[in-house]
């Protein structure tokens, strides 16, 4: 399909469409200093890309940049296509996939951002800009209205009402109900593993495959990470089917276990922390800024044609 120049359209199709907005710190974060918008902008870009780059750099800051969001949002493009879209535009350097650990003192989470630029920048440009964003203080990802504190009413004043005569109420026979059954808690790591299926249908595992990994993916949590990081390390960057969903996800339960952390004697923390990996466009494998070149991880890389 022949597209001359879809950036105008575009614009006006994002600012209409109820595109959804991302949680609260996740989503697009455009970098500074970005030029004006204009007519022609993306025009060396294919048709596809150009399309899904016009699309993205319409929408607001902390919008959804999941491939289904986007996918959804659009109608000319489906999951595959805009997926592949992203990938080539990491390459032609307008957006990086990032996962921050951000937080303070003890309650601290990994929030993934799509850093957005119109201007299409190299390698070295980009590995110094989130350098420099690690070190960067955080602002606070959502800032919550507090509410103003409840002024108490006066206590009205006792009103004397007259006894009534006691009134004799015969019980009557009820027929006993049975009690439902507790049902016992389950772990977060079989609760993560259920979870699995209704994140990505392809994952979906049994009651009896969740017990099975239960103890393998018990090790993730007792390892420091929470359900959203063990989430979105089974579920990233999967083949377009999956014949074996538990053999899948045991296999990389086991090859990508993060690290045991050494202990360390907690210290209050006054300002926010921040440690950022770069994702990459294909896989969605974590690594330092410096270890990607286009937005993609050496085994990705090395899967590129000559």
């Amino acid at each position: 399909m022949a597209v001359s120049d879809l950036s105008p359209a575009l614009r006006a199709s994002a600012s209409s469409r109820a595109h959804p907005k991302a949680k609260p710190g996740y989503g697009k974060r455009s970098v500074p200093k970005q030029r004006h918008d204009r007519e022609g902008d993306f025009t060396l870009l294919p048709d596809r890309e150009r399309h899904i780059a016009g699309y993205v750099d319409a929408l607001p800051e902390g919008a959804a940049m999941d491939i289904k969001s986007l996918a959804k949002s659009q109608p000319l493009y489906g999951q595959m296509a805009v997926g592949s879209a992203l990938r080539a535009l990491g390459v032609a350097g307008h957006l990086r996939h990032v996962r921050c650990l951000s937080g303070e003192g003890d309650q601290v989470r990994w929030v993934t951002r799509t850093f957005w630029s119109r201007t299409a920048h190299d390698n070295e440009w980009w590995t110094a800009y989130l350098a420099a964003e690690e070190h960067h203080p955080a602002p606070q990802e959502a800032t919550e209205a507090v509410a103003p504190a409840p002024v108490e009413a006066p206590e009205p004043e006792p009103v004397h009402v007259p006894a009534q005569p006691p009134t004799l109420v015969v019980p009557q026979q009820r027929t006993a109900q049975p009690q439902p059954q507790s049902r016992p808690g389950l772990s977060p790591a079989f609760a993560a593993l259920a979870r699995l299926g209704r994140t990505d249908s392809r994952l979906a595992l049994s009651a009896a495959d969740c017990a099975a990994l239960e103890q393998a993916a018990g090790e993730w949590f007792a390892r420091g990470v929470d359900a959203d990081y063990l989430t979105h390390a089974l579920t990233a960057g999967l083949p377009a089917s999956v014949d074996s969903p538990f053999g899948f996800v045991r296999r990389r339960l086991h090859d990508k276990l993060p690290p045991r952390l050494p202990a360390t004697t907690p210290t209050p923390q006054t300002t926010p922390v921040r440690r950022l990996m770069v994702e990459c466009t294909e896989c969605g494998a974590p690594g330092r800024p410096e270890a990607f070149r286009d937005g993609l991880c050496r085994p990705c890389r090395e899967l590129e044609p000559a």
